[in-house]
């Protein structure tokens, strides 16, 4: 029976931390669930989380504009069809080999110009809704607003880590326990009923 009682205090501790640090990160994991489903599908929505890559003329580098040529027509793009107001500020440059395209991605409001690396046409401008969604799945949303230099995030991913391994041992547990102690008074009702 002492067994039997340790088996059931265990398995009250980890339904309290179980409880506990679900109810206490709810709103963490609900975040976390819902950015990280439509980052999953941010592919297949047609455009409405991430622009479609579009293709350029040529995939040979050698027909390839200069990036600084590429990067002064993305900025009077950015400009001259979304708003004059937005940053210039660079977030990243994508150069795509394959579909002789380059995409500017700009920190601003998550806008992306892509153009045709040989002829520096326009092949799209767009809002790239998926890169706000990132931020807010790792918790980097945080930082950016805030002005720290990724501290928020690497707090938010080491809690958000550790409590997914605390909710998967004792989900775990909390499955497994009542079968274990159902195991362990089982025998004995066995050798009750061979002794009547």
């Amino acid at each position: 029976m002492g067994k039997r009682k340790k088996q059931a205090k265990i398995l009250r501790v980890f339904r309290k931390v179980h409880r506990t640090t679900g109810a206490f990160l709810f709103v963490f994991f609900f975040f976390i669930s819902v950015s990280g489903l439509l980052l999953g599908w941010k592919k297949n929505t047609a455009g409405m989380i991430l622009p479609e890559s579009q293709k350029g003329t040529s995939t040979d580098l050698r027909d390839w504009l200069p990036v600084d040529s590429l990067h002064t027509i993305a900025c009077n793009t950015l400009h001259n069809s979304v708003s004059p107001q937005l940053s210039l500020e660079l977030d990243r440059i994508d150069m795509r080999k394959d579909k002789g395209m380059v995409k500017f991605v700009f920190v601003d409001e998550y806008y992306e110009v892509q153009l045709d690396a040989a002829t520096g046409d326009v092949l799209s401008v767009g809002q790239r809704r998926s890169d706000f969604l990132e931020k807010v799945h790792d918790g980097s949303i945080l930082d950016r607003y805030l002005g720290t230099s990724g501290v928020i995030k690497l707090v938010y991913t080491t809690v958000m880590g550790v409590s997914l391994l605390v909710f998967t041992i004792t989900g775990f547990w909390l499955w497994y326990g009542p079968k274990k102690m159902r195991k362990t008074t089982k025998p004995k009702l066995v050798s009750t009923s061979k002794l009547g």
